[in-house]
């Protein structure tokens, strides 16, 4: 089942982020407890989760930006896609972007960005089969404070 986050789901999708890039879970703190309740309050961010039997195994991130251009229509900026590597290939990551995809269209949005990391061929036809393509935009990224 493909739907929002919940209040209860911060640890599951902490541990399903150790297959994305980190390499441990925080520390459960008053800061990372104050990001979590913001992320569940802000009806801009949309942390979309795969519910497989009670087991979170994909994610992804969809934030929708407002916009004053386009004729003053949001965008809509994917971040943090993942799947646990026993449950890839199951088409669970597409669920989850095409979830995020219904999101942007019903707020309006004029387009959606995703950024990977990834070199990877497999991972970037995966975008490419999901309707995101490399050519139409240059990304760059400055690292902040690391």
């Amino acid at each position: 089942m493909i739907r929002e986050a919940e209040c209860g789901d911060l640890g599951q999708i902490l541990e399903l982020y150790l297959f994305l890039h980190e390499t441990e879970c925080p520390e459960e703190t008053d800061h990372l407890r104050q990001t979590w309740n913001q992320i569940l309050a802000d009806p801009n961010h949309h942390l979309i989760v795969c519910d497989v039997d009670g087991k979170l195994v994909s994610s992804c991130v969809c934030v929708i930006i407002p916009n004053l251009t386009r004729n003053v229509r949001p965008y809509a900026f994917v971040e943090n896609v993942v799947t646990h590597e026993a449950y890839r290939g199951k088409g669970y990551a597409t669920d989850c972007l095409a979830y995020a995809k219904q999101i942007a269209e019903k707020r309006n949005c004029y387009k959606m960005m995703l950024l990977t990391g990834s070199k990877k061929e497999s991972t970037l036809r995966f975008y490419e089969n999901a309707g995101y393509n490399s050519s139409d935009k240059t990304a760059f990224i400055q690292w902040l404070n690391l």
